[in-house]
């Protein structure tokens, strides 16, 4: 963030997008929620479209530091330690982060109707999608674009069903196994035992 007043704008307008939603969230709003005079988020973001990027901006910063241990792996070919970081994240995601997680989300909904919105989510994106191609390359993946892609969709995946979806929320043994099993799956082929050539050469079932 460029200063302290923007982060403050910032980290209100995502707790108002997690408990109000987007109508909820208005320059009004974020001005009486944290505590300032009228007028110092317009000021700051004179328009709609740029208070929803500033928050934006503000919730990659935030996820960038929880997934910066897995995007910056000393050892990327050890697949154990991959598997243990990436479950770590998304446990923290859905734990401390969950509040992030939500307005996440409603953001990616409102980037589907926000062409300039759409630019900017994909583009702050990239930031999280390069290193995940050089690490899984790193850790053996024949193509590791696409499998980039299929790591984060099970990521997404996991988290939209454990904040939104019906189904019991997983504990961190269950991402755990769930990333491992993944990963073991993705990046093993067929010799899913670690076989002569396998990713996870020497392991057991």
């Amino acid at each position: 963030m460029k200063s302290q007043r923007a982060e403050l704008v910032a980290d209100t307008a995502i707790g108002l997008l997690v408990e109000r939603g987007m109508r909820g969230l208005t320059h009004r709003a974020v001005d009486e929620a944290a505590g300032l005079p009228p007028g110092s988020t317009s000021n700051l973001a004179r328009t709609r479209s740029a208070l929803l990027e500033l928050a934006l901006a503000r919730l990659t910063q935030l996820e960038a530091a929880v997934f910066q241990p897995v995007l910056s792996a000393a050892e990327p070919g050890d697949l154990d330690a991959l598997a243990e970081m990436t479950a770590q994240a998304l446990w923290a995601q859905l734990t401390v982060g969950r509040g992030s997680t939500i307005a996440r989300y409603e953001l990616a909904l409102e980037a589907t109707r926000r062409p300039e919105l759409r630019r900017i989510y994909d583009r702050l994106g990239e930031r999280f999608r390069e290193p995940a191609v050089a690490i899984l390359s790193a850790a053996g993946s024949s193509d590791p674009v696409r499998h980039a892609r299929q790591v984060f969709a099970f990521s997404e995946g996991v988290m939209f069903d454990a904040v939104v979806g019906a189904g019991a929320e997983p504990t961190l043994d269950d991402l755990r196994l769930g990333v491992r099993e993944f990963l073991r799956g993705m990046l093993g082929g067929e010799d899913l035992r670690g076989g002569p050539g396998g990713v996870f050469s020497g392991e057991g079932p």
